[in-house]
């Protein structure tokens, strides 16, 4: 399927359903989210597959057996490139619009030993310098992260942001609809996810050890 952009269809049915997330919702405008939101995401992951890896689009459905939310289906439409343990990259449409981003977006026990033992050690300078630059080039560093340092960390550590983190992602919103929209969105993703290539490569082989 060649991809022609996002439209703006896709942005008015997650408007609508934040309005009315119901299984009778869903039954009316199924058509419309494989039309206008799931067949445009498949094909613009599909136009980037060769550079990044294969893709997978997360289900529409929420996990909702442990959530007092019990809202049956998701808001946003994401898909993902995994390039290690839930380490890679990522897009997303939803009723706010069209952001892209890459990182790790959760750490087990395990990982989060190897991450910290690397952001303390020599490699430690080189993430912060990457994270520098992403911010320097509008993307926001986020994540989830302790109150504090991780115990046993002193806490006048000079990269002590770092270790509090538990996950660690950057992230852009795409501005310009007449991007979105159109063709073009594939190479500004493409773009976008090269900028942000350093900090997946960084966290990689930690999420592995």
């Amino acid at each position: 399927m060649t991809f022609l952009g996002i439209p703006h269809a896709a942005v008015d049915f997650y408007a609508r359903l934040e309005e009315d997330n119901s299984r009778a919702f869903w039954a009316a405008h199924q058509v419309k989210y494989e039309r206008d939101v799931r067949g445009p995401m498949s094909a613009l992951l599909g136009s980037l597959e060769e550079e990044f890896g294969e893709a997978r689009i997360f289900r529409p459905h929420r996990d909702v057996r442990f959530s007092a939310d019990k809202s049956p289906y998701k808001t946003h439409q994401g898909g993902y490139v995994e390039a290690a343990t839930r380490t890679g990259w990522y897009a997303e449409v939803s009723a706010d619009g069209f952001r892209l981003g890459g990182g790790c977006y959760a750490m087990d026990p395990a990982t989060l030993t190897a991450y910290r033992s690397a952001v303390d050690g020599p490699r430690g300078a080189g993430l912060a310098t990457i994270l520098e630059r992403l911010r320097d080039g509008g993307w926001e560093i986020g994540g989830e992260r302790l109150r504090t340092g991780p115990r046993g960390m002193p806490r006048d550590h000079p990269r002590i942001e770092l270790l509090r983190h538990r996950a660690l992602t950057a992230v852009r919103w795409v501005e310009d609809g007449d991007v979105v929209t159109t063709p073009a969105l594939a190479e500004h993703v493409r773009a976008g996810w090269r900028e942000v290539r350093p900090l997946v490569e960084w966290l990689a082989p930690v999420v592995r050890a």
